[in-house]
Parts: C-alpha cells; structure tokens; sequence
C-alpha cells in the first residue's frame, strides 16, 4: 500500500500515455503537456490507451521515483477534462487505484472555513 499525505497535491493527465515511457519520458510530459515541474514533489498519474495500467511519477527528495499498477479485471476510469491534466486529491487517488470510478462516488459536503482576506 501506498502512503502519502492527504495533502500532496496529485495531477491526472488527461490524454493517454505510452507506457513504454519511463523517468525521462514520463517527465517530459509534465513539462511540456501539462505545464508543471517534475521535481515540485507533486504526483503525476498517467494512463495507458487500454486504462488497465498506471504510472504514477513523483520527486521523492532524492531523485524521480516511478510507481506502476496494471489490474487484471476492469479498467481504471479518469474524471474528463478540457486542459492536458486535472488536480485531484488524494483521497481521489487512492480510490482510482482501487477501480472506483470517480463519476459515480459521491462525496458528502463538509465543512471548509471561511478565508477573510486582509
């Protein structure tokens, strides 16, 4: 099982990648599709065309590190979006790597502060 803190922020590409790609590959993307920097500690979340793997590529204060899911039944089902990638939480992360489709989990409101501004 995976750990990260619920408060990393996770980038899903919108378009399918070549999973043939690996660090360099995979890191050029974030750069030039999805307009982010590899290195920030984020989590970037690729697909393949067939949805039944997952990479997921992040900077682990060391060097890049580079984690890969293939499921042998059903397919792993990314939110629609109109740019190159879409910032989920991790909570969302953690329920599309166990084939729970994003479109039909509903989430219950809560409560989120009032920010003034100074």
């Amino acid at each position: 099982m995976l750990m990260w803190p619920l408060t990393v922020r996770v980038f899903l590409s919108t378009e399918p990648a070549d999973m043939r790609r690996s660090f360099e590959g995979l890191a050029a993307i974030v750069r030039e599709a999805m307009g982010a920097d590899p290195l920030s500690g984020h989590l970037f979340v690729f697909r393949n065309r067939r949805a039944d793997g997952v990479k997921i590529l992040y900077w682990d204060r060391s060097g890049l590190a580079l984690w890969y899911k293939r499921i042998e039944k059903g397919l792993f089902r990314f939110p629609t979006s109109d740019g190159a990638s879409q910032e989920v939480e991790a909570s969302d992360l953690a329920l599309l790597l166990e084939g729970i489709d994003l479109a039909v989990a509903r989430r219950r409101e809560r409560f989120e502060p009032v920010r003034h501004l100074s």
